[in-house]
């Protein structure tokens, strides 16, 4: 398990090792990971191919430079070649690439999205352009390719604790008030999915992972509101305007040499409707997801 020290990668080598798989979890940072059925290594993908301890059925890849503000270089660095390091380094071995959502066209609303809309030609980030690319390094591999969106559950890091951090003065305003509909996915459906993925009899190919049904994302945020006890509203910026204050505030960042407040890619994945078709999962991965749910969000 690559990237076993961040929220995707640990939970899910945790529930690998909690059902007695033999399970080594690696990662830049020391005592990174850890469960007291397994192992835990220190690998930075940079440093190049694995040359020992690499004799496994099974890779789970799920390290990756998730920063839609990161030079171009660098995410291309740490996701596409990274994944070309981890291909090169367990020759033979099925592999279960994490990918993401935002592979699909983020310039418009991704409808009930199929795997066959990907790749495309432009990008909102160099996170979507970099896993683009990283996919592509495991042509001809027994590989795996899952696309989940907006992970979230006991853990997260990123989702819905940057929506929260966004609450000023009881409000956070949002584009069309995040009035759109999102597959989002409980990383207990993304463990799931992997669990299906590693049976060698799975054919190989690429899956959308969401939970059961599309959810309002506006209905979402108020009830983790209402769950944490804040008092909080939503507000809402038209669309047009919020893309066009996150440029603005964009090129202000270059010039300043300095990270924005607010970013296109980040408008798009909000003010959007981002649903995917999970037919594919369905059908072939052996995937049945459970609804979206926030039970236990007032302590995540």
């Amino acid at each position: 398990m690559t990237g076993a020290s961040g929220f995707i990668g640990g939970a899910v080598a945790t529930a690998l090792a909690e059902e007695h798989h033999e399970v080594v979890g690696f990662g830049r940072r020391p005592h990174g990971w850890s469960h007291p059925h397994a192992r835990y290594r220190v690998w930075d993908l940079d440093t190049g191919p694995l040359r020992a301890d690499r004799d496994f059925e099974a890779v789970v890849h799920c390290a990756a430079l998730a920063d839609d503000w990161a030079a171009l270089a660098a995410a291309l660095r740490a996701n596409r070649d990274g994944t070309r390091t981890v291909v090169r380094s367990f020759p033979g071995a099925r592999i279960v690439h994490l990918s993401t959502s935002s592979v699909y066209d983020a310039f418009v609303p991704n409808i009930g999205v199929p795997e066959s809309a990907a790749p495309v030609r432009r990008f909102l980030s160099t996170y979507a352009e970099s896993k683009t690319y990283a996919e592509f390094e495991l042509a001809g591999a027994d590989a795996v390719i899952l696309r989940p969106h907006a992970v979230y559950g006991p853990g997260d890091t990123t989702l819905l604790p940057r929506l929260i951090a966004g609450v000023r003065r009881g409000r956070l305003v949002l584009p069309e008030g995040a009035e759109v509909r999102h597959s989002l996915t409980h990383i207990d459906n993304l463990v799931l999915a992997v669990r299906r993925a590693l049976d060698p009899s799975t054919p190989r190919g690429t899956y959308n992972i969401a939970d059961d049904s599309p959810v309002v994302l506006a209905a979402v945020l108020r009830e983790v509101f209402e769950r944490r006890r804040m008092r909080a509203r939503i507000a809402s910026i038209p669309y047009r305007s919020a893309f066009a204050l996150a440029a603005s505030l964009e090129m202000g960042a270059r010039i300043r040499r300095r990270r924005p407040a607010l970013t296109r890619y980040a408008v798009s994945q909000v003010g959007m409707e981002r649903t995917l078709d999970l037919t594919a999962a369905r059908t072939r991965l052996g995937y049945h997801p459970t609804p979206t749910t926030l039970e236990g969000a007032e302590h995540w």
